[in-house]
């Protein structure tokens, strides 16, 4: 599935039109397409939905989902939460693209109340993992002006250089017809147009008849007094004129589809526009200006004129007002005009170029799956697992809040190991609303009965019903009982406990996983445009060429269960064999074992770190590899590089990590780091639901290939 962001460069591009012609021509092409508009701009004359999605509902009947409120988007913006902005897109974007080849998503135009409109546009080109195809017109500009706004706007996705920017449509073109020369014109001024890495998508002349609003499009946004309303609903305002001339000067300009804007008191005005029109001139209408209205004896006079169809609408400003108002009107298509619509969309489908599109949305593509897709990915799936999560660390304050989001939002049902007033003292001190249904459980209420149990999974080390106990004392201990007899479904733990605190007893109680001999972790950096892998940064100081392939493919599993395409990288300060060592050997030794173990599995390795992340020079240093250059999964050799790598890219880069999130373990325990923010525990929470979800799945295919 593909999705296409059309990106406006200025004001008045033409762009929902553009939307409507682009998916007209695909269409045409076979192809089944979505359409979305992430965040609704209604026009001050628009009431219910949002016009852009109105216009395409009914043009060409393909339904989309609402776009997110502009109030409630600023308001985000406002407080600072792009992230929950940017994972609601996603949302909608994921119902839009249901069942589609390709998706065709409206970007935001730029008006004076929405000066963030471009940076609101990277972002969500981003988030969707979109193409984008820039939309300008002309406008005032010349062509040297006009290329340098394509430019600019090319450079907030990356640059006309990026695989990612397509290339531009040019809208409204003003070339007196011939639309090759300005084109020809403006490649002078940006050489690239055209070019295989800057596509020209198509060059639309402006027609004035397609930009014509009806009459009555003109009444409402002006909130004009309809005198006679005649056929406003089917006339079209082509050209308007200030009438200030004597009548014998002015009749030539008495045309069809003409606006005739007058004082209310030029009797003689009024009469020659009646005049015309019983001739059958079909004029826009007629437009009377200043606070007194035409004599009633005029309009009687007028009568017939008025009753062939001619418009006569009234506005209390000046004419020097009205002509200002009128100047400034939005030439958009209204909501309810499908005529014009209809004529728009095909118009502009005939002067598209969609042969280079065509190609690339029918070439199979791998998602890139983008930090908010990912955040929205996991909330939905833990939603959808439903699993009991046990929380030792229960009169903790931010694990408190934590739990009490997760159970709002129903990411998961947590269990606090706490005494209730404790919590409930917290709760009071901090502000938060503990939720209905949030479980806590005084622990010396319930330790006796995981006495004898722990005892007799430890009775091979001769543990005593008093050692149980005093073990038990501990909440950690006592919730890794809980899931070690499937009471609940996993475990997270760390806020105030270290990381052996809370293995330490997974080990003991919980075991490893069949085919694994140790626990390992991963990080998932949520960097801009993508998300990555990586391990082990948190659990294991040196593992050997074995342990470390086992990790390989514990954190290629981990990858998989999150929705993230494994490609693994076994990484080194050497890529191949250009350099030597006992550490270069492990990680060649450990590429080995995990490529035999896993051979289905894209795994390469050594790669230095640029060699596995940036395309370029993978192909240079490791032309052969699969992985290089395109690596999701980043497996480093120790513990040290490991740590520093992934604090380094998550300071440095602006980049959110989530986890670690233990793997290895037979059921999901999860660590914190003692500085975790709220956010981190509630997704710690949802990734340790899908772990168990995924889990259990594992388990009841394994069971129906034994009963097959």
């Amino acid at each position: 599935m593909h999705t296409l962001f059309l990106a406006p460069t200025g004001f008045g591009g033409g762009l929902n039109s553009i939307s409507l012609g682009l998916i007209r021509v695909l269409e045409q092409a076979g192809l089944k397409v979505g359409f979305l508009k992430p965040i609704a701009q209604p026009f001050p004359v628009d009431q219910g939905r949002e016009r852009s999605c109105l216009l395409v509902e009914r043009t060409l009947n393909l339904a989309s989902p609402e776009p997110l409120p502009l109030a409630q988007v600023e308001r985000q913006l406002a407080d600072g939460e792009l992230d929950l902005l940017l994972e609601e897109v996603v949302s909608r974007h994921q119902q839009a693209a249901a069942g589609k080849d390709v998706v065709i998503v409206e970007g935001m135009v730029p008006t004076r109340d929405s000066d963030y409109a471009a940076r609101i546009n990277t972002q969500l080109a981003k988030s969707l993992d979109a193409d984008v195809i820039l939309v300008a017109a002309q406008g005032s500009d010349n062509l040297k002006q006009m290329a340098e706004r394509i430019e600019i706007q090319a450079q907030m996705f990356g640059g006309a250089k990026d695989a990612k920017v397509l290339g531009t449509i040019l809208n409204k073109i003003q070339s007196e017809g011939d639309v090759p020369a300005f084109v020809d014109s403006l490649k002078q001024q940006l050489p690239l147009l055209g070019s295989e890495a800057f596509q020209l998508l198509g060059a639309v002349p402006f027609n004035a008849e397609l930009n014509a609003l009806r009459t009555r499009d003109v009444a409402e946004a002006l909130g004009a007094r309809v005198l006679s309303a005649g056929e406003a609903d089917q006339r079209r305002v082509e050209k308007i004129i200030l009438a200030a001339r004597t009548v014998p000067n002015m009749t030539h300009l008495l045309q069809p589809g003409v606006l005739v804007v007058t004082p209310g008191d030029r009797d003689d005005i009024i009469l020659a526009t009646s005049l015309a029109a019983l001739n059958g001139v079909k004029l826009a209408g007629l437009l009377l200006t200043g606070d007194f209205g035409p004599d009633q004896r005029i309009l009687d006079l007028c009568k017939a004129a008025l009753d062939s169809g001619l418009p006569v609408m009234s506005v209390p400003t000046g004419s020097f007002d009205t002509a200002s108002n009128l100047a400034g009107l939005n030439k958009e298509t209204p909501a309810d005009d499908i005529e014009r619509a209809s004529r728009v969309t095909d118009y502009i489908a005939q002067h598209l170029r969609p042969e280079f599109l065509l190609d690339r949305c029918n070439l199979p593509r791998e998602l890139r799956m983008s930090p908010a897709a990912f955040r929205y990915q996991l909330v939905k799936r833990a939603q959808d697992a439903d699993k009991r999560i046990v929380l030792p660390e229960g009169n903790e304050p931010r694990t408190i809040r934590a739990a009490a989001i997760c159970q709002e939002r129903g990411i998961a049902r947590c269990v606090l190991l706490a005494k209730p007033k404790e919590v409930e003292a917290v709760a009071r001190e901090q502000g938060i609303t503990l939720p209905a249904g949030l479980e806590i459980l005084d622990p010396a209420s319930i330790t006796e009965r995981y006495v004898e149990p722990m005892c007799e999974m430890r009775k091979a080390k001769g543990l005593t019903a008093e050692q149980a106990r005093e073990q038990l004392a501990d909440t950690v201990v006592l919730g890794t009982m809980m899931l070690a007899l499937d009471e609940v479904d996993g475990l997270v733990s760390g806020a105030v406990h270290t990381t052996a605190n809370t293995i330490r007893p997974a080990l003991q109680l919980i075991k490893t996983a069949p085919g694994y001999n140790l626990v390992s972790s991963v990080f998932f950096m949520l960097l801009p445009d993508q998300v990555l892998v990586y391990g082990d940064c948190a659990v294991n100081p040196n593992p050997s060429a074995t342990e470390l392939a086992e990790i390989a493919l514990q954190s290629a599993e981990s990858a998989v269960a999150l929705g993230v395409n494994p490609r693994v990288a076994m990484i080194s300060y050497s890529t191949g064999s250009s350099g030597s060592g006992a550490e270069v050997e492990k990680v060649i030794e450990a590429t080995r074992i995990a490529q035999e173990r896993a051979p289905q599995l894209p795994i390469d390795g050594p790669l230095q770190y640029d060699a596995a992340s940036v395309l370029s020079v993978g192909k240079q240093k490791a032309p052969h590899s699969k992985v290089a250059g395109q690596a999701t999964v980043f497996v480093f050799p120790d513990l040290n590089t490991g740590n520093t790598t992934y604090k380094a890219v998550q300071r440095n880069a602006n980049c959110i990590s989530v986890g670690p999130m233990l793997q290895g373990l037979a059921k999901p325990v999860n660590d914190l780091s003692r500085g975790a923010l709220v956010d981190d525990i509630v997704f710690t929470i949802a990734l340790t639901a899908l772990q168990a979800a995924s889990q259990a799945a594992q388990k009841a295919a394994k069971g129906e290939l034994i009963e097959a």
